[in-house]
């Protein structure tokens, strides 16, 4: 097939404003590129990571709720790896995001956890 990497990822936000400050304050995701597509009445904002884009939010009129929980089918979370999954935790809830307890992956015995963005889909923190 000649996969070299994960190109970018895709989110569909239900409020452009509160999503965009979530990614951009709250995670510190650098805007690569940000246009408003008038014939979708449509924003769509390329957002980047350590110099490299990851991210296209996207907004859309009316779109459509996604089950996430119970473990619905699809896609299940976004992840990213830290250092320091604790320091990373606290900083969150210095935020006021509510992030879960710390757990340990039973196979690698690394520790992760999880907090939802504005439109409640799964985000981990992974630590490396």
């Amino acid at each position: 097939m000649g996969l070299k990497k994960v190109h970018h990822i895709a989110i569909i936000c239900s409020d452009y404003e509160k999503s965009k400050a979530f990614y951009t304050e709250v995670l510190g995701l650098d805007i690569i590129r940000e246009v408003y597509r008038e014939e979708r009445q449509s924003f769509k904002l390329d957002l980047a990571l350590n110099g490299e884009y990851i991210i296209e939010l996207f907004s859309f009129p009316n779109p459509p709720k996604r089950p996430s929980r119970p473990e619905a089918m699809g896609l299940r979370h976004l992840a990213f790896g830290v250092e320091d999954v604790e320091k990373e935790k606290s900083r969150l809830e210095k935020l006021e995001v509510e992030v879960e307890d710390i757990r340990t992956d039973e196979f690698t015995g690394k520790r992760f956890t999880f907090f939802a963005d504005p439109d409640d889909l799964p985000i981990e923190l992974y630590e490396e």
